[in-house]
């Protein structure tokens, strides 16, 4: 019995070291239409629902204006039209991640967010053309988990705060 009890301990031993050895990365997922897309979770600040949001002049189509959020005046981009893809109404689903660029917070209205996942690193890969909406230099990664492919943004290329500014 004593010796079973020992041998249990040395596979739950084993089974530990591999689960460390299996390095993850965490993700924010969302979607925009029928894509599931994932930004890596620290550079996510928050997440709230669609609010307010105060339009400002000259500003880039896809720029939808700010909101205060707890005193910090930030940028909120619509990722449907940065994306080029039909603009529609938002909904209760619809929700805004803020994220932070180069020290600066910016809001992305995305169609609703998913969850937070852990992808192995050996389940990311550089992305080949991957679609016709989304410029290739947005895309970091793509990554599998389970069946499904999440597109991962570099939101420092999506939301370059110099863009956004001047209105490019």
């Amino acid at each position: 019995m004593k010796g079973k009890k020992i041998k249990n301990r040395k596979e739950d031993l084993r089974e530990q070291m591999v689960e460390v050895e299996e390095e993850h990365e965490e993700f924010a997922t969302f979607m925009i239409g029928e894509e599931t897309y994932g930004v890596d979770i620290l550079k996510v600040r928050d997440i709230i629902g669609i609010t307010d949001i105060t339009p400002v002049p000259k500003s880039p189509h896809f720029v939808k204006g700010v909101i205060n959020l707890r005193g910090n005046i930030v940028p909120v981009v619509d990722l449907r039209l940065k994306f080029r893809m039909k603009e529609r109404e938002y909904n209760s689903g619809t929700v805004i991640i803020v994220v932070e660029v180069k020290g600066r917070y910016i809001g992305m209205i995305v169609d609703s967010v998913s969850d937070v996942v852990d992808i192995k690193v050996e389940s990311i890969h550089e992305s080949p053309h991957y679609s016709d909406n989304i410029r290739e230099d947005f895309i970091q990664s793509v990554g599998r988990k389970d069946d499904k492919l999440i597109i991962i943004l570099d939101v420092d290329r999506i939301l370059n705060t110099s863009e956004i500014e001047k209105g490019e």
